[in-house]
């Protein structure tokens, strides 16, 4: 075996070579999940490696058979490349010339046959992953709709996006990622519609990571994607629907796959592509609207309303006289603003509880929180009552909001606007809105605006943000992601 610059091993004709090389190499002496067998054909020594949990067995013996057929109807040996290629009938046999290929495949769930007196091995595409079949996401509920999802499976992942978008212009490019992990991942757009230089600069990106494995498979990916790594702010779209991830890519859109995850990346994105719902296109234009315009003022609410109602309580001379009611009748022991955020966290530990708790107690300890906690901390003074409305409001605003990342967002910046009106009253107020305005404005993902397309302002595209537009007024794609074709029809 030689080995080049790179450092890559190309395969030996010798095939005890091969073999040395696999037990060094993947450990086949010592791992029971690596298969191995070796078969005399037409004189020459055959060896399939491959790994058990992720070929199907029967399609396993299956091809021995076939293999072991050719001694009884073949006998020119010297053609006993062609004669095992052309036995193989699998939908997807190629040829690697370096043992560092051969391995890859092996270990990404492919068969590998070398023969003995060959520079290269033989790749058969059995792969079967074990997984779940695809089922309707839990936070992309919606009342009318497909109810597939994707899964961890990056193969079937593809096919469920391919089977809704039947184009001979959408491309899955996959590549690998991780020295040691070996991720697949898969890059898919429309060729005659995403921006090519969108196309070559993330998959610049993914080729250019270094580490040993994606453990977090696409939040680890997104990491090495985004220059700001510290921002709060969801900068990427994650979504488990196919039929999402098609309507984005039909506008220009790059989708990234990652093997072992459910999740499809959409890149690139802005604030208002976190505040979409696939329900608001399942429902005829005016009631999508509707719900839209409710989403908003949840989302508004979830920021805004806490820090509101905080300022008015304490200086209540903002207030005209016929809102004097706002505000608490009876502070309690506890300083308004301190009572927020330990209520703030209070929520957030239901939710952790929640998540962590089996589904048959999580309805029991739902009841302990509201009934026993809320009313003994009203009653004892640690919280007033209107204090408890308005977390509970802003909760639901959180709840509401379609994009998990941005309502965690969220929750973090109404606490520094809490915080900002507890210890400086109005002023505080301004301030931190006037920063939390500018912080969003700039915002880039991957080059995009964040705020777009209300800052820079784009008429025509904030009338699509504002109203769920009829599918057949929607003749342009978002402009904002550079499309090649910008007419969306025909």
């Amino acid at each position: 075996m030689q080995t080049d610059k790179k450092k890559k091993t190309s395969i030996s004709p010798h095939i005890e070579d091969t073999h040395a090389y696999m037990k060094k190499k993947i450990g086949l002496d010592k791992s029971w999940d690596l298969g191995y067998r070796e078969l005399v054909i037409l004189g020459h020594r055959i060896q399939l490696y491959y790994v058990t949990g992720l070929c199907d067995t029967s399609v396993i013996q299956e091809i021995l058979k076939i293999l072991i057929e050719i001694n009884d109807n073949e006998s020119e040996s010297k053609k006993i490349g062609e004669i095992i290629e052309n036995r193989l009938v699998h939908q997807q046999v190629e040829h690697v010339d370096t043992m560092d290929e051969a391995v890859d495949e092996v270990l990404s769930g492919l068969i590998a046959v070398f023969i003995d007196g060959k520079d290269y091995a033989q790749i058969i595409d059995v792969r079967n992953y074990p997984g779940r079949t695809p089922e309707e996401p839990d936070t992309e509920k919606v009342i009318r709709g497909s109810r597939d999802g994707y899964t961890e499976n990056i193969v079937e992942n593809t096919a469920l996006t391919r089977r809704r978008l039947r184009d001979e212009n959408l491309r899955n490019v996959m590549l690998k990622v991780g020295e040691r992990s070996k991720t697949d991942v898969c890059l898919t757009y429309i060729e005659e519609v995403a921006n090519p230089d969108l196309v070559t600069y993330l998959k610049d990106l993914i080729e250019k990571v270094e580490v040993d494995g994606l453990s977090m498979t696409d939040k680890s990916l997104e990491e090495f994607l985004l220059v700001k790594k510290w921002n709060i702010y969801p900068l990427v779209r994650y979504t488990e629907r196919p039929d999402v991830a098609t309507s984005h890519l039909l506008e220009g859109h790059v989708i990234v796959f990652v093997d072992t995850s459910p999740s499809a990346i959409i890149v690139p994105t802005t604030y208002f592509h976190h505040m979409q719902h696939a329900e608001e296109f399942r429902q005829v234009p005016a009631i999508g609207t509707c719900i839209r315009f409710i989403r908003f003022l949840a989302v508004f609410a979830a920021l805004f309303l806490l820090p509101t109602w905080l300022l008015f309580a304490v200086e209540p001379s903002l207030l005209p006289d016929k809102l004097s009611f706002i505000g608490p009748n009876d502070e309690g022991n506890v300083p308004i603003t301190v009572q927020i955020i330990i209520a703030t966290i209070g929520i957030e530990f239901l939710r952790m509880a929640a998540i962590h708790t089996p589904t048959p107690l999580s309805t029991a300890m739902g009841l302990i929180a509201a009934v026993l906690i809320g009313e003994i901390a009203i009653e004892v003074g640690l919280f007033s009552p209107e204090v408890i409305l308005y977390i509970s409001t802003a909760s639901i605003g959180n709840y509401v909001t379609p994009s998990y990342e941005l309502s965690v967002a969220n929750k973090v910046v109404t606490i520094l606007l809490v915080l900002s009106v507890g210890f400086f009253g109005f002023p505080g107020y301004m301030i931190g809105i006037t920063l939390y305005l500018l912080f969003l404005i700039q915002i880039r993902s991957l080059r995009t605006p964040y705020m777009w397309p209300l800052l820079p302002f784009n008429f025509k595209a904030m009338t699509h943000i504002i109203f769920r537009m009829p599918v057949p007024n929607t003749k342009h794609r978002p402009s904002i992601v550079h499309p090649r074709n910008n007419y969306r029809r025909p």
